[in-house]
């Protein structure tokens, strides 16, 4: 019997309506879909707030960080969780890492015990899965499972395929809404324009702005009409900068020009098609804000006088983390977060101390520094998200239905797509690519890493192991020393071919998406003393510049599970490699190269969505 989804029209953005959870039930289950005039969200918002002291609606504003994990009654953490709900009556939490029933169960538990429904976001950048997945049983390594997680964004970039950024969005806010989160802090917007961002790098869909904007706006057409509130982030646009923000203040110094053509346009697309939300980002560029050293975040020209009153954008304004370095030692935390607020920002997320922002924010009203009307309409628009929601009617989930809605296969064969026909072939020396051999090969897998990524190479070794029965494996890092790399190249030498896999990717506070040069020296002494070996990147494409005379340089984008099986089974010609890289590769690649390698195949219904025209984000399917 055909399936019907049904959804009830929200009225939280003014060009593109949300909706419930969707649920899958036959026709003769349907009843007529009640009209949301008829619970009269309005009425909701406006008596809410209205019953609200100052000291509340301020509450309301705050989204602190809270885990996933399970937390038996009586435990410090949850008890400190229960003191934000009783005591601050926060607006909402941010959650992270656990399993999805333990984040739904834990998400049930905190909404009973809130007066107010709670707004639940979390940085799923990569699908439910960015959150709730990579859990392992010790020591064995056995994988617990868990929510679907896509490959990186350049990912989709690289297969660029709206229909895929469609589905990505859909999928994650269907598996979102399932265990209780109502805002997935996605798509990123950034374009990536500088090859050395330590923080953005595959995050980002590429460095071409209308590629960015057609992908973004699919990407949030796709969760926005399956139930959840996207996130544009992080605006301006963090793409073009050397410094990490959890670090220090990035400072962009460019032109109105520059920024007009390159960072702002998706931002303003995905303003232009509903987006229901925007994230700001921690970085000063003197040309919007007029000074030096001010962060976006705390700048009313950019989130009051572009954002709002220029662009006209009615939803909710994030600030991005307020515990980041780029905010939190230059300003001060209670100032940071009355500047904040002053600029235009809802809702303030992570203080590191909730209860000083609140007190801070509170004391700048009382003190007329702020108008209360500033924070009365900050907090309607997060009341009205949470109407949008259909919180104010229920707020707890359904624990029997995640099971049969989270990490399902359905979901993940749409990862597994986008991991095969995101794989792009940059360098191919000799014909090298199909591997060829049989189980007698010595063949020796290198695999580069951070010392905590368990998961690093696992599921790529795995399948070389099936070709190749004496593959022996070998992991290094950051703190490998040169002795080791020297004893590394000694069994190199002796070896049919050595794989070299890339774990590098953009992680906060690390500062870096480079490779140690005692590394970069192994690797080139590969190339020099002619040892067969190809090199797979699961993160940084930019690690080319610092070989770029390798035999066979393959882009899989992601560490995920999905794109580490794609890789493998493209080495041996068991799939097509058909992407084309979204940014460049200064001077090694330009945006579009690529090396095909087999037939390309086109996946059912993408076809067609490719070819179709991207007006405005209109046409995504």
């Amino acid at each position: 019997m055909r399936a019907i989804i049904l959804s009830v029209p929200l009225l939280l953005v003014p060009l593109l309506f949300l909706a419930r959870p969707t649920v899958a039930v036959s026709e003769a289950d349907v009843a007529p879909a009640p009209s949301i005039l008829a619970s009269d969200p309005d009425s909701w918002v406006e008596r809410t707030l209205a019953d609200l002291t100052l000291r509340q609606k301020v509450g309301q504003m705050i989204m602190p960080w809270i885990m996933g994990d399970f937390s038996p009654e009586g435990s410090a953490s949850l008890e400190r969780i229960h003191r934000l709900i009783d005591r601050d009556e926060i607006g909402g939490v941010i959650i992270s890492v656990g399993t999805p029933l333990d984040v739904a169960t834990k998400l049930n538990t905190l909404q009973r015990r809130s007066r107010l429904p709670l707004l639940v976001a979390a940085d799923l950048e990569t699908g439910a899965g960015f959150r709730m997945r990579g859990a392992v049983h010790l020591p064995g390594l056995h994988d617990l499972g868990g929510a679907t997680n896509f490959p990186a964004l350049m990912a989709v970039g690289a297969a660029d395929d709206p229909f895929l950024a469609y589905e990505m969005g859909r999928i994650t806010a269907l598996e979102a809404r399932a265990v209780g989160i109502h805002v997935p802090f996605a798509p990123v917007l950034d374009v990536n324009s500088n090859p050395d961002n330590p923080i953005i790098n595959t995050r980002s869909f590429g460095e071409d702005p209308d590629r960015v904007g057609d992908l973004g706006v699919c990407f949030i057409r796709g969760m926005q009409e399956h139930g959840a509130i996207a996130t544009g982030k992080h605006f301006p646009g963090h793409g073009d900068t050397e410094t990490d923000s959890h670090l220090a203040l990035p400072v962009i110094r460019t032109d109105r020009a520059r920024l007009e053509a390159v960072e702002l346009p998706p931002f303003r697309r995905a303003v232009e098609a509903g987006m229901g939300a925007l994230m700001t980002a921690h970085i000063a560029i003197p040309e919007l804000t007029g000074e030096p050293s001010l962060p976006a975040t705390l700048s009313p020209r950019v989130l009051t006088g572009l954002l709002r009153d220029t662009w006209g954008f009615g939803g909710l304004v994030f600030t991005d983390a307020m515990d980041m370095n780029a905010i939190d030692r230059l300003f001060g935390r209670g100032e940071a977060s009355v500047r904040a607020v002053e600029a235009g920002a809802d809702v303030l997320l992570m203080p590191p101390n909730p209860d000083e922002a609140i007190r801070a924010v509170t004391e700048a009203v009382l003190s007329g520094r702020i108008p209360e009307s500033r924070i009365d309409a900050s907090v309607r628009r997060i009341l009205s998200a949470k109407a949008a929601m259909g919180l104010h009617e229920e707020r707890a989930v359904d624990l029997e239905a995640v099971h049969r809605t989270v990490g399902i296969p359905d979901h993940t064969r749409v990862a597994r797509e986008i991991a095969d026909r995101s794989l792009t072939l940059l360098r191919n020396e000799g014909g090298v690519l199909p591997l060829r051999g049989t189980g007698s090969a010595r063949v020796l897998s290198v695999t580069y890493r951070r010392a905590n990524d368990l998961l690093g190479g696992r599921t790529f070794d795995a399948r070389l192991r099936r070709t190749y029965s004496r593959l022996e494996t070998r992991a290094v890092g950051r703190d490998t020393d040169a002795e080791a790399y020297d004893r590394l190249l000694a069994d190199a030498r002796g070896r049919d071919l050595v794989v070299v896999s890339l774990h590098v990717v953009a992680v906060s506070y690390a500062g870096s998406v480079a490779v140690p040069d005692e590394f970069v020296d192994f690797v080139q002494a590969l190339v020099r003393e002619g040892i067969p070996h190809v090199v797979v990147s699961f993160g940084n494409p930019y690690l080319l510049r610092e070989f770029p005379d390798v035999r066979a340089y393959l882009l899989a984008w992601s560490g995920s599970e999905w794109s580490q099986a794609a890789a493998a089974e493209a080495l041996f010609g068991e799939i097509p490699i058909q992407g084309r890289t979204p940014t460049r590769i200064p001077p090694h690649a330009g945006i579009g190269d690529g090396i095909p390698l087999g037939a390309p195949v086109t996946a059912r219904g993408s076809a067609a969505a490719s070819s179709l025209s991207l007006d405005g984000g209109s046409a995504c399917r």
